[in-house]
């Protein structure tokens, strides 16, 4: 038997080993395919609902969160318009301040000449009260308004007290005296008045 005729038996059994390592693999393959799985858990219906739940709860939370950042935003553009409001609004109340001596000065003045008959005395009293009034009618047209609560009941917020003196004459706890006239700017209080107050005798 020559060399050619010994081999060639063991090279035509090498193609026949392939193939049944081939299909002893595939065989085992579809044996691991066919096997159930076992550790993938399908998720229940309990659990899509919690899920569900928490999502639903985290979307709540981030639109309350997003409805108080819009109310606080809005709160401060209000805010910011009434003080700018107010600024416009209020911005002569120390330039009224300053201003209400002057006032005072001028009917004080009235009042020392109220009485004298000197013609010379009546021309500048004359004077005197048509300035005034032009003070006090330019004062309003700026909002700032003259408190005379003569005969008026007596209010705190107002008035000042600076005596109670007994009156029958008059109701309890009635202004029967201005000392100083108060002054208010578009309804906030400047100056309040000082007054004497009535009570019972």
């Amino acid at each position: 038997m020559s060399n050619e005729e010994a081999t060639r038996p063991q090279d035509e059994e090498q193609p026949q080993q392939e193939g049944v390592e081939q299909a002893s693999v595939e065989q085992a393959t579809e044996a691991q395919q066919a096997e159930p799985v076992e550790n993938l858990e399908a998720p229940t219906v309990e659990s899509l609902m919690e899920e569900v739940a928490a999502l639903q709860a985290k979307v709540t939370e981030q639109s309350d969160s997003v409805i108080r950042a819009q109310a606080e935003v809005q709160n401060i553009r209000r805010r910011a318009e009434r003080d700018v409001e107010n600024a416009h609004k209020f911005a002569l109340d120390k330039f009224s301040s300053d201003l209400l001596p002057v006032i005072d000065s001028l009917e004080r003045a009235l009042e020392a000449a109220e009485n004298l008959e000197n013609e010379a005395v009546k021309a500048m009293r004359d004077g005197v009260e048509l300035t005034l009034k032009m003070f006090v009618d330019t004062l309003g047209k700026h909002g700032i308004e003259q408190l005379n609560p003569m005969g008026e009941p007596f209010n705190p917020e107002f008035h000042q007290a600076m005596s109670m003196v007994p009156n029958p004459d008059m109701e309890p706890n009635s202004v029967m005296a201005v000392m100083q006239k108060g002054y208010v700017l578009k309804g906030r209080l400047v100056r309040p008045a000082m007054v004497v107050v009535s009570k019972a005798p």
